[in-house]
């Protein structure tokens, strides 16, 4: 997370170029959205099995990073794919993800009612919002947004196979609401596996998503590498924001970053 929001800042500043990333966590973790209550997460779960958690700074619910794919997507607002309001340029963003998926043999689509999550449970996968890629009326991939003067990071996580209900057992949830919770991710999401009938690589997904990303929205991508100040900013993000308790708990932390936050 401090590393997206390192090359945010910098794309905000004019100091790096537009930016795609995937990657993978390792320890698996437990992220809550910008908003979430921290009481929402079973930190003791995640302390029995070496899991990790910490709060994004794009909004939703809980993901379970594990056996998954994260992207993130760092533009600056005067690119043309990041016109118009966050509800539109997260509409074109999510195409280009759709149509990597396509790629894959997936009959991908954008949800395009809007869901509120906050009213359903603690995880993001129990129901898609707008825009967001599902398969059949079933949620695969779930992203969120957040902007800062200049530039804008959205970022999501793609389950590439395994238990799509895992999640639950990292949620602080009454056993008889676990259970029906864990009853309802199987039959409202899905993992790339179930979707495309056969197992798929990170390697293979980020291929895809790449050439879907591509096509749909008319660019050329260029592998490189985070900067010297990509790196320093990531780390000073880590230690002062998204390892701290405060940051956790949901308090807002005042930072002299030179790119004010939007809502």
């Amino acid at each position: 997370m401090a590393v997206d929001e390192a090359i945010l800042q910098a794309v905000a500043g004019g100091r790096s170029p537009a930016t795609l990333r995937f990657y993978l966590w390792q320890p698996p973790c437990l992220s809550l959205g910008r908003s979430q209550p921290p009481d929402e997460a079973d930190l003791q779960a995640c302390s029995r099995t070496g899991f990790g958690h910490v709060r994004r700074p794009t909004g939703g619910r809980a993901i379970l990073h594990k056996d998954e794919l994260t992207y993130s997507i760092c533009l600056p607002l005067d690119d043309p794919r990041a016109a118009g309001d966050i509800v539109e340029s997260y509409r074109r963003l999510s195409e280009g993800l759709a149509e990597g998926l396509r790629l894959l043999g997936v009959a991908a689509e954008r949800a395009e009612s809007h869901s509120d999550n906050d009213g359903v449970s603690a995880a993001c996968f129990d129901t898609p919002a707008g825009h967001e890629i599902t398969v059949v009326g079933r949620k695969l991939l779930g992203s969120a947004q957040f902007r800062v003067r200049g530039a804008l990071l959205q970022h999501g996580s793609l389950p590439l196979f395994g238990d799509i209900a895992a999640i639950v057992d990292f949620l602080a949830l009454p056993e008889e609401q676990r259970e029906a919770l864990r009853a309802r991710l199987r039959v409202t999401a899905l993992t790339l596996e179930e979707a495309a009938g056969r197992k798929v690589s990170f390697r293979e997904a980020a291929k895809a998503l790449c050439q879907g990303i591509t096509e749909a929205l008319n660019v050329r991508l260029e592998e490189g590498h985070l900067t010297s100040e990509e790196k320093a900013s990531a780390d000073t993000l880590h230690a002062g924001k998204y390892a701290s308790p405060e940051w956790w708990l949901g308090k807002r932390l005042q930072e002299n970053t030179g790119v004010p936050e939007v809502q």
